[in-house]
Formats: C-alpha cells, sequence, structure tokens
C-alpha cells in the first residue's frame, strides 16, 4: 500500500471526493420518486450519450478488451462490430414504445402487450441478469485496486460499492448521468496516456510490431468461417452478437433509462446513435493496445490477464500515473455500477412493492423506499462479485458476456414476440420463456457452441415454443394488439396523430434518415478490417 505514493492516492482521493459532492449537489433537487427515475427532462442528450458509452465501456473492456486480445488476438472485434445495426433496431423499434408511454419501468410494455405476469417475468429475469453482470464489473475494479494499492480484493469490493453508492442514492438517475460524463473524461485520458507510452517505451516502432504479430497470426480481424464453436468470427458477430447487443441496448432497463430523462425522442435517439458511431473506435483502440502488449511482453503468461495493463502502467512508472488509472478504473466501475444500482431500485420499486404490495403511497414514501431498495441490491451485488474473485482468471470482458448469453434469448424473445407476433399470448409467453431457459442450459452443457450463439438459441425457441403454446392454450387470436408495431403504425394512422416530433419517427417501424448513415458507417467498418489485414 505504501508503494502506491502519496500523489497517487491523492488523485484517487479528489476523484472518489469529486463524485460524492456532484452527487450531492444533484441531490438537493430530488424532491419525488419520478425525480430519482428519470430526472427532470432537462438533460442535454450528449451528456445522456456519453453516459451510456461510459457505462457499457466500463471497466470491463479497459481491463478486459486488452486482456481478451492479448490472447486471441485482433478477430475479438468481430464481436463488436455489430453496433451501428444494434443501434438502428433499438432506436426504430424499441424506443417508440418506451417514451410515447412516458414510463420509467421499460418492462411495463410487457404488462400493456401481455399482463402482469410477463412483466413480473421479464423484470425478474433482469434483476437476476444485471446482478451477477454488476459483480463482474465491481470484480474487475477490485482487482485493480488491490494491485495498485495493495488492499485485500474483498475490501476493495466493500469500498468501491460504498462509494457509488453514497452518490446514486443522493442524486438518482441525474447524478448518475452527469459523474458518468466526468468518469468518461478520466477513462479515456488514462487510456490513451497508457497507448502514448506503450508506443514510445517499445523496442520496436508499431510498424514493426504489426508485422510480427500478423506473423503470428494475430492480426487477422475477420474470420469468415462457419464455425459454432468458434467465439470471434464474423458470423458471430454480426448475426449472434447483433441480436446480444440488441437485447443489451433494447430491454436493458440500466441502459435505456437514462434516455427516458432526455427532453423528447429526438433527444433520446440522438444519446444512442452516439453509440452507434462511437463503440467501433473504442473497442477497436482497446484491442489493438491488447495485441501491442503482447509484443511488448513477448507473449508472456500473466497470473490474471485482467492486470496486464495495470503490470505496464507500474512498469512505466510516471509519477502520477497509478492515481490516473486507479481513478480511470474506478470510474469505468462506477458508471456501470451507479446505473445499475439506480435501475434495480427502480425496477424493484415500480414492478414490485408499487404495484403488489403498497400501491397507493406518496411520491416521498416512493423515493425512500427506492433509496433503500438501492442500498439492497448495493449489499447484495457484493457476494457474487467475491465468487468471481475466487474462481476467475480469464477475461472478465468474456467472463461477463457468457453470464449475459444465458439470459438475453429470454429477454429478446419477449420483446420480439410483442413487438411482431399477432398470435402470441400471455400463457403461451410464459410457457416459451421456460422452454427458451432448457433449451439454452442444454445447448451449454451439452454441446461446443460458443456463448454468442446462446442468444439467438434462446430467443428463437422462445419464439418458436410461444406461438405453438399459445395457440393451444388460448387459440387462434383474431384482434390485433395496439402495442404491436403493426398495432402502433394503424393507431396513429386511425387517430391522425403525427408519426414525427422535432424531425424525428414517434411511430415504430419508421426509419429516420441518419440510421441510412449509421449503416454505411457499418459497411466502411466492414471493408476497413478487410483492408486492415493487408496494410501491414
Amino acid at each position: 500500500m505504501n508503494e502506491f505514493g502519496a500523489l497517487n492516492w491523492s488523485i484517487l482521493i479528489v476523484y472518489v471526493v469529486a463524485n460524492i459532492l456532484l452527487g450531492l449537489v444533484i441531490g438537493k433537487k430530488i424532491k419525488t420518486d419520478q425525480d430519482f427515475y428519470i430526472g427532470q427532462k432537462n438533460t442535454p442528450w450528449w451528456a445522456i450519450g456519453i453516459s451510456v458509452v461510459a457505462t457499457y465501456v466500463s471497466a470491463l473492456t479497459f481491463l478486459g478488451a486488452p486482456a481478451w486480445a492479448y490472447n486471441d488476438g485482433i478477430s475479438v472485434i468481430a464481436i463488436h462490430l455489430n453496433y451501428p445495426l444494434v443501434i438502428m433496431a433499438v432506436i426504430i423499434f424499441f424506443f417508440p414504445f418506451f417514451y410515447n408511454a412516458g414510463v420509467a419501468s421499460i418492462y411495463e410494455y410487457q404488462e400493456k402487450r401481455f399482463g402482469k405476469r410477463a412483466r413480473a417475468l421479464i423484470s425478474s429475469i433482469w434483476l437476476v441478469s444485471q446482478t451477477m453482470s454488476s459483480a463482474a464489473v465491481l470484480y474487475a475494479t477490485s482487482v485493480v485496486l488491490s494491485f495498485i494499492t495493495g488492499i485485500d480484493v474483498i475490501a476493495a469490493i466493500f469500498i468501491v460499492t460504498i462509494i457509488a453508492l453514497i452518490y446514486t442514492v443522493l442524486g438518482g438517475i441525474t447524478a448518475v448521468i452527469w459523474t458518468d460524463v466526468i468518469q468518461s473524461i478520466i477513462l479515456f485520458a488514462g487510456a490513451g496516456i497508457i497507448f502514448y507510452a506503450l508506443v514510445t517505451e517499445a523496442d520496436v516502432s508499431v510498424i514493426d510490431s504489426l508485422t510480427q504479430l500478423k506473423a503470428e497470426g494475430k492480426l487477422d480481424p475477420l474470420n469468415f468461417d462457419w464455425d459454432f464453436t468458434a467465439t470471434t468470427t464474423v458470423w458471430s458477430g454480426i448475426i449472434a452478437m447483433s441480436l446480444y447487443h440488441t437485447t443489451v441496448y433494447g430491454t436493458n432497463q440500466m441502459m435505456v433509462q437514462r434516455t427516458l430523462a432526455a427532453k423528447n425522442i429526438g433527444d433520446a435517439k440522438k444519446s444512442y446513435l452516439l453509440m452507434g458511431f462511437a463503440a467501433f473506435f473504442i473497442y477497436f483502440f482497446f484491442i489493438v493496445l491488447g495485441v501491442l502488449f503482447y509484443t511488448y511482453y513477448e507473449g508472456r503468461t500473466f497470473e490474471n490477464d485482467n492486470t496486464i495493463i495495470l503490470q505496464f502502467a507500474a512498469d512505466y512508472g510516471m509519477p502520477g500515473l497509478m492515481g490516473i488509472i486507479a481513478a480511470a478504473v474506478m470510474a469505468a466501475s462506477m458508471s456501470s455500477l451507479d446505473s445499475a444500482f439506480n435501475s434495480l431500485s427502480t425496477i424493484s420499486t415500480l414492478d414490485f412493492y408499487k404495484k403488489y404490495f403498497r400501491k397507493n403511497e406518496t411520491n416521498a414514501h416512493y423515493l425512500k423506499a427506492t433509496r433503500l431498495f438501492t442500498l439492497f441490491w448495493a449489499l447484495l451485488i457484493i457476494f457474487p462479485a467475491i465468487m468471481y474473485h475466487l474462481h476467475s482468471s480469464g477475461s472478465i470482458l468474456e467472463v461477463l458476456s457468457k453470464v449475459g448469453s444465458y439470459f438475453v434469448g429470454a429477454q429478446l424473445g419477449m420483446f420480439a414476440l410483442g413487438f411482431f407476433f399477432k398470435q402470441a399470448t400471455e400463457n403461451g409467453l410464459l410457457v416459451g420463456t421456460f422452454a427458451g431457459f432448457v433449451v439454452v442450459a442444454a445447448v451449454a452443457l451439452g454441446t461446443d457452441i460458443a456463448w454468442p450463439w446462446y442468444c439467438l438459441i434462446g430467443a428463437s425457441a422462445n419464439i418458436v415454443m410461444t406461438l405453438i403454446a399459445s395457440r393451444i392454450i388460448d387459440g387462434k387470436q383474431t384482434e390485433l394488439s395496439e402495442y404491436t408495431v403493426k398495432g402502433q403504425q394503424l393507431k396513429f394512422a386511425r387517430e391522425g396523430l403525427d408519426e414525427k416530433e422535432n424531425g424525428w419517427y414517434r411511430v415504430p417501424g419508421r426509419v429516420d434518415r441518419i440510421n441510412y448513415w449509421l449503416f454505411a458507417f457499418f459497411i466502411l467498418t466492414i471493408v476497413f478490417l478487410w483492408s486492415f489485414q493487408y496494410m501491414v
């Protein structure tokens, strides 16, 4: 702990105190439970967009992406090719339903489309999956603090939880968004310093490093093999992971909730479009960092791959750098944890406590309940984080993705059935969702199929079994629900509603012009990666 030094401790402490003070300032404006959930609808779109980026990039990318690329090479980028397609799908189909309804819980859609049991089911699935993924984020951060300060990993888990909990309880979603903005600046500043140091400290030039990496097969970004047991193929990235990430960005309360704080649907869409255009560059940067580390350390084996970037920072020896890196990783971590705490407490209050236990209380009562639920989830997440510490040594980014893959198929299937299938009923949905979990478990335990395909498999099983069970249990449906995509389009036409608001579509299924630019950007990234392997 003494090796960390006074300068590094000062940097880290200033960062922590600044986050807590910001929570205190914003917390003074929190008067109702709605303020806590979605703020006062005056947050600028760019701040929400940066918050979205910071939340999903997180410490898992800062540590896990270089670790993953260190072992598997630049082909890891295939998993992240799909963001333009994902963002297109979410803002075309998902956002209009959520934003037009004026909800704080996106799972209210399931109740309107199917019924109370469907809402309770998907809310429960999300609570479990988000707890596990947040625990992975918490573990990743504890690794950092332990490595660079000497604090015990388990003690670090408690420390990070308490810090993120304080300002989240105080300031709600608005504090989450604005602290995320600050945290993203620190995160990318730290990553930029590491990249500069790596390039200048290496014994060989970047070009020579890339040449050597290519000879070792580390610079083949596009693997077109139809090998369903391989994780990082083009097809797993474009097909399987497009569905996976659509679930993350479209059916995940933690990601969507901050966009509900936007002034209008146009601002909500713009906040996500920022991620659509920026994600490729962010992940490509961290993955290239990982393969350059492979050259720098000559492929040496690490006890825990997630500490590679930290080991380099320690070896570099720049005064204050470890403090900056510690603050950067804590920033990355807390940008995810604060969002998770806020969203977990929101769903607990709205989808369960308010709905089934205390239906007619005051706003002040629900605000207090939400803050208590925030405390509850923060404490609960500590336990799976400790389990990750005891049983994980590979890339924490890949570990998180594997954990999430067991749940995303069910979530995506439930929304797809609601959006597109007239014949789906609530009874059938309950049967189909259970069947989807069984199929995914059987595939995971009985085959070598790679985890990116679990979402497609689970969602497909859910959809097929739901439609069969719906017909058997409830018979043929003659009425089209207004909460399908087609139903919404007919409603807008029947009632003469404006399809656009400030130039942005409010009705699901309509394509805003900028989406065509986003698709063109996706094609350009494929062309760039195809060319990249011939540039070196």
